[in-house]
């Protein structure tokens, strides 16, 4: 089986890097590269989908940015322990119509040994947004180095 480092147990420095390498993935919008971060019976709750295995999820992943248009995520560490992590993120996206969100929520991850993550359970809420209130701007793909982070932007 392939392994995606950094692995388990993790320290506030693998924590950190492992979202940012999850972060970076979700920013591409390419379903089929993401899932394989993802165990092959990968169980997770967004919202109120509940896919199993990589099949699914990737499924879900296509649903989503079909919907989602313009997506832009940032993640941020909220607590580790062992082959554990929680998150909170928060992300801006357009509809088909224009209207904007920024779309808040939280994710607990729990990975094997391999570094893949087994379970991913997010919660997630919608905020309308105005474009000029938009705080996430930067081209589409990757998070620029220097660009604030959740904490920074007040979010």
């Amino acid at each position: 089986m392939d392994t995606r480092p950094p692995l388990p147990p993790f320290t506030l420095e693998t924590a950190v890097q492992k979202i940012r390498l999850a972060e970076d993935g979700w920013n591409s919008r390419d379903p089929a590269r993401i899932v394989l971060a993802y165990s092959p019976d990968t169980v997770w709750r967004n919202r109120a989908e509940f896919p199993r295995g990589r099949a699914e999820a990737q499924a879900l992943l296509e649903r989503k940015w079909a919907r989602e248009l313009d997506y832009r995520l940032i993640k941020e560490l909220w607590a580790f322990g062992g082959n554990r992590i929680a998150v909170r993120f928060a992300y801006e996206w357009h509809d088909d119509a224009g209207n904007w969100f920024r779309s808040h929520g939280n994710e607990n991850w729990a990975f094997n040994e391999q570094g893949l993550m087994t379970h991913r359970h997010a919660s997630i809420n919608d905020q309308p947004i105005k474009f000029e209130d938009r705080k996430f701007h930067w081209p589409l793909g990757r998070r620029p180095d220097d660009h604030p982070g959740l904490t920074a932007l007040g979010l």
